[in-house]
């Protein structure tokens, strides 16, 4: 067994411009919101980012550090449209690969089982093929003889989930109501780093499907109290909303400036705190 708990800037010494980085989670829930303030707090660069997107593509699409995204939606939930990519992405600052959620998820398997790709019948007869000219379909070979689309596997040199709680070998219990298929996220990369709540000694008598990722899949753990703040981690807290709408309202520079400029994750939640006791 291997001790596997790392700190954020352990994992982004990990990481190498030119990646292809996964970060789990979905829209503004469970985002491993520290892991990518870290990032942020490096030179790392011309990333292709694989999400289902929220702040977390925001953020590096801000600070001008993705070349492409692959991505179903870029969204903070209860502000539909993520401001800081739209900016971005009406700038022409990225690339986009756009697909059906459907489509993305198989993605994730066909990566996750080695397989170039699974056939699947989202995305026919809509959008998706003609603004991903890039795309392949592919016949049954059985007598059925039906097409589908080829989606290509989404494999990753690295991924990024949040979960409530993890233990020091790197096995991930989520706590809320949907996995958002951080476990595919770990077994579609070549290194996953999970980021929790809390770390702790054992899971007692959990229920299995809490259980999400398996350790054998894991290259670290880091804890991270609040670290998908402030997107949701429920049950342990709900999305900070007033934080979110200064996120979405604010000029990326003064809000980098105010709550990113810091040397390490402290920093940011002193910030965080300030403006919460300035009374907002």
């Amino acid at each position: 067994m291997t001790d596997k708990t790392m700190t954020p800037e352990d994992v982004v010494s990990r990481l190498r411009s030119g990646m292809t980085l996964g970060i789990g989670g979905w829209g503004s829930r469970r985002k491993p919101m520290a892991l990518v303030r870290a990032l942020l707090r490096s030179d790392i660069t011309d990333l292709t980012v694989i999400a289902y997107g929220g702040p977390d593509v925001g953020l590096l699409a801000a600070a001008g550090r993705i070349r492409k995204l692959v991505a179903a939606f870029v969204t903070l939930d209860s502000i539909p449209l993520e401001p800081h990519f739209r900016a971005a992405r009406q700038a022409g600052a990225l690339e986009l690969t756009e697909v059906d959620e459907a489509m993305f998820m198989w993605g994730l398997h066909a990566a996750a089982n080695r397989l170039p790709f699974l056939p699947v019948r989202a995305g026919l007869g809509s959008d998706v093929m003609r603004v991903n000219p890039h795309l392949r379909t592919v016949t049954s070979p059985y007598e059925d003889g039906e097409t589908f689309v080829a989606m290509p596997a989404l494999r990753m040199d690295a991924a990024l989930v949040h979960v409530n709680r993890a233990d020091r070998l790197g096995n991930g219990q989520y706590l809320g109501p949907d996995p958002y298929f951080d476990d595919l996220f770990c077994e579609a990369a070549d290194a996953a780093y999970v980021s929790c709540e809390e770390i702790v000694a054992g899971f007692g008598d959990a229920p299995l499907q809490t259980l999400l990722v398996k350790r054998h899949a894991v290259t670290g753990v880091v804890e991270t109290p609040n670290g998908a703040h402030f997107t949701s981690c429920v049950p342990d807290y709900g999305r900070d909303e007033a934080f979110q709408k200064l996120y979405a309202t604010t000029p990326w520079p003064q809000f980098a400036e105010r709550f990113l400029s810091g040397g390490d994750e402290k920093s940011y939640r002193s910030a965080v705190r300030t403006w919460q006791e300035e009374g907002r």
